[in-house]
């Protein structure tokens, strides 16, 4: 609409322009010529300037209702195109900013937003996309939307192939139905025919080209597609219906977290090491994350499903039925990376800020946090 108006102006000014200094021409002509020349040729030669004059005008008419047709037809093309083969159509889309998050693998990264509000991250803009000035006013707000890329989906490299050979899956498992398979439009799974994903976070600070987020359910170096404000009167839905199995909550629910007598011991020696990097101030605020995280089960469904009796876990009594981690039966590399087991009992593993957290988790769903350290090799990041 602007560039078709922009365009006329430009037509009109071009043709009065042109008018005008015919007009002006043909002044000084006839001023000149009065004298020497019959009245009869002189109108005469008026009537000729006068038919080229249309004659120009004419020609810039012709010339526009072309340029409206093509680009009308550029238009009905390129629609079609979008219609009969989505593939072929891009759109240009590129990461503006990257979370530098605490957590630093996929395992232990909430399953939703805001479930943890001690999870921070802070979210750097990429300045030679996104001048400073873009930020001015979210500190208005308490909170934002953001929209982001799953990068660390293990089967994102599928989804370059063709349709019919991505082997893309309908259904996908669900926590909360046990293992069950759904639509995956039905969830929020981040393994989705197009890996993006919608998030919301709280708006700490703005400073610059960083917004400090807390609440945040996104791993270490997601990358970020747009964020928007979060406005209540229309993002808020009194009365949104959801299926009876979102509302299980005691599903993933834990039913207490504890700490070991050498826990703060083993803290205090990583803290030393990583405190000037941290986004925590404490060691004591860095200890209720780990026990907000695991508040929730964090353990995968195949972690979860496949009991095994093993004698002296983490409970006082000598038989105790643990999910262990057998590495003939696992379903996945995170699996391996998230626990591990010994001559006792199954050791889990949360790895927070590059801090490893060895934990386990007993028949009643009791937690014991056993002690951090800083791991040799950091297992790969993910986000599940």
């Amino acid at each position: 609409m602007g560039g078709g108006s922009s365009v006329k102006s430009q037509w009109f000014a071009l043709t009065i322009g042109f008018a005008f200094t015919l007009s002006a021409s043909l002044y000084l002509w006839r001023k000149k010529s009065k004298p020497d020349f019959p009245n009869g040729d002189a109108t005469e030669k008026i009537h000729v300037l006068q038919a080229s004059l249309k004659g120009a005008l004419d020609k810039c008419a012709a010339e526009r209702q072309g340029r409206i047709r093509a680009q009308k037809a550029l238009r009905e093309a390129l629609s079609k195109s979008s219609n009969d083969k989505f593939a072929s159509t891009s759109y240009p889309m590129a990461p503006i900013g990257v979370v530098r998050s605490c957590f630093s693998t996929r395992n232990g990264t909430p399953r939703q937003p805001l479930l943890v509000p001690l999870a921070k991250a802070s979210l750097m803009f990429d300045p030679t996309r996104v001048p400073q000035a873009s930020l001015e006013g979210l500190e208005g707000y308490s909170h934002c939307w953001i929209i982001y890329v799953f990068h660390l989906n293990t089967d994102i490299e599928k989804l370059w192939k063709h349709p019919s050979q991505s082997k893309f899956k309908a259904k996908v498992r669900v926590p909360r139905l046990k293992g069950e398979r759904i639509g995956v439009f039905a969830t929020r799974s981040p393994h989705r025919p197009c890996p993006i994903g919608l998030t919301v976070a709280k708006v700490e600070a703005v400073d610059q080209h960083k917004v400090l987020l807390s609440g945040v359910d996104l791993v270490d170096g997601t990358p970020v597609l747009d964020i928007k404000p979060y406005l209540p009167y229309c993002d808020s839905i009194h009365g949104a219906i959801v299926p009876d199995w979102v509302k299980v909550d005691n599903l993933l629910a834990i039913t207490s977290v504890n700490f070991s007598q050498g826990f703060s011991s083993s803290l205090a020696d990583c803290w030393s090491l990583v405190e000037k990097k941290s986004l925590y101030s404490s060691p004591e605020e860095f200890q209720s994350l780990i026990r907000q995280v695991l508040s929730w089960d964090i353990r995968s469904v195949s972690q979860r499903s496949r009991p095994v009796k093993t004698k002296g876990g983490i409970g006082d009594d000598d038989n105790v039925e643990n999910t262990i981690c057998q590495d003939s039966k696992v379903e996945s590399w995170q699996d391996k990376e998230a626990c591990e087991q010994d001559s006792s009992n199954v050791v889990y593993h949360l790895i927070l800020e590059g801090i490893d957290v060895s934990y386990g988790v007993d028949s009643d769903a009791n937690v014991v946090v056993e002690k951090v350290s800083l791991p040799s090799r950091m297992p790969s990041s993910g986000k599940m």
